[in-house]
């Protein structure tokens, strides 16, 4: 072998090791970084630090990708875009803490509680996504969405297989809880996935239903205690009040003054009607 076709040779084993190693980006801009040790004039201590650092977040930005659509969150949230000033209700000091992750280590269930239009998905898919930047598994899923799959997956004789499945996130993200009425069976659905969590796996449950009116929600008081008990014993809480962020923002537009305002001139046209003589009504003439 020539002298000139060394340097070849050995690129081309290192390419190979490179490969077998699973280091894709140190492989495909290998060349690139080698010119710009050269031309920078790094120390071998310096190229291996490049090198291992970019190598590091090209797999840290491939695994929160691959995290974020494993975990199926409906839009784009972040902590970050919340406007916690809009929503003073909001504890910020307990949503920083819970961005840790540390709640994780201990099997500590989250419920945000609220009325429609406050933030509390807002704030799930935010705490979800930080999770996630973070290497936690997350999946996200609405109450009717889970309830439906593990309804379709006991018909067809697998609800243990889907249960298995439902535990394996570390943290499962229930939307919505309390929106929809629950049938008996649902009920129970419920309470067997909540069991199967319980200080296994923490879940993050948002619902508009206070807890004294979880009886009626699952229509039996008796399992209500039970799931509550569950997702109680180790939890947070966040209680949200205020006006919708929808309605708020109507109400900025001016939607809300041209609606008034709209109902006021139907309001005015009614009543001046109801002055007018009818079309065909005698006069009242004195004879």
């Amino acid at each position: 072998m020539t002298r000139e076709g060394q340097p070849a040779a050995i690129e081309d084993r290192v390419l190979e090791r490179l490969g077998r190693l699973r280091l894709t980006t140190t492989r495909e801009t290998l060349s690139a970084l080698l010119s710009e040790a050269a031309r920078e004039q790094w120390t071998y201590l310096e190229f291996v630090d490049h090198l291992t650092r970019r190598e590091a977040e090209a797999k840290q930005e491939k695994r929160v990708r691959m995290g974020m659509t494993i975990a199926h969150f409906p839009t784009v949230r972040t902590l970050e875009g919340f406007d916690f000033a809009a929503q003073p209700s909001v504890d910020e000091r307990l949503v920083r803490e819970l961005a840790t992750g540390n709640f994780l280590a201990h099997g500590t269930n989250v419920l945000l509680f609220g009325a429609p239009g406050l933030g509390k998905t807002h704030l799930a898919i935010g705490l979800g996504r930080r999770l996630v930047e973070l290497g936690h598994s997350v999946l996200f899923t609405t109450a009717t969405g889970l309830l439906t799959v593990l309804s379709k997956a006991e018909s067809e004789g697998r609800l243990e297989e889907k249960l298995i499945n439902c535990v394996k996130p570390r943290l499962l993200i229930v939307d919505e809880l309390g929106y929809m009425p629950f049938e008996r069976r649902a009920a129970h659905l419920l309470f067997q996935m909540v069991n199967r969590r319980y200080e296994r796996g923490s879940m993050m449950i948002t619902t508009n239903q206070r807890v004294s009116d979880w009886g009626t929600m699952f229509g039996d008081e008796v399992l209500a205690t039970a799931i509550l008990d569950r997702l109680l014993h180790h939890s947070e809480t966040l209680m949200i009040k205020g006006e919708s962020y929808r309605l708020r923002e109507k109400r900025k537009s001016g939607l809300f003054r041209s609606l008034d305002e709209a109902e006021a001139r139907t309001a005015g046209r009614s009543q001046s009607k109801e002055d007018r003589p009818a079309v065909g009504r005698p006069k009242n003439v004195d004879k």
